[in-house]
């Protein structure tokens, strides 16, 4: 939902937090992150005007609420699953002989 002054709704609010905590974004994380905005927009209950591009009330009777959460999540674990392997662990190694 659009609060007052353009303020997002409070999924995209905190779905911006999280990717804003990842910070610099690569590869397809942008399009990914975007991607998950959209979604969390969605579940909060706008959507964008295809004529004039602002944030209107979504028309939708909360049927499709669980597939959008499904889609978040994914989006989401997809978002994380490329920095999960490029985390750099400094302890991993302690077993092995230098």
């Amino acid at each position: 939902m659009i609060l007052e002054g353009g303020a997002v709704g409070p999924v995209e609010q905190a779905v911006r937090s999280d990717v804003e905590q990842l910070g610099d974004l690569v590869g397809v994380e942008p399009s990914l992150s975007e991607m998950a905005y959209r979604l969390a927009r969605e579940i909060d209950g706008t959507a964008e005007c295809e004529t004039c591009g602002e944030q209107v009330p979504a028309q939708d009777d909360g049927r499709s609420l669980p597939q959008l959460n499904r889609e978040l999540r994914q989006t989401l674990a997809q978002l994380l699953e490329g920095r999960a392997a490029d985390d750099d662990d400094d302890l991993g190694d302690l077993g092995s002989p230098d």
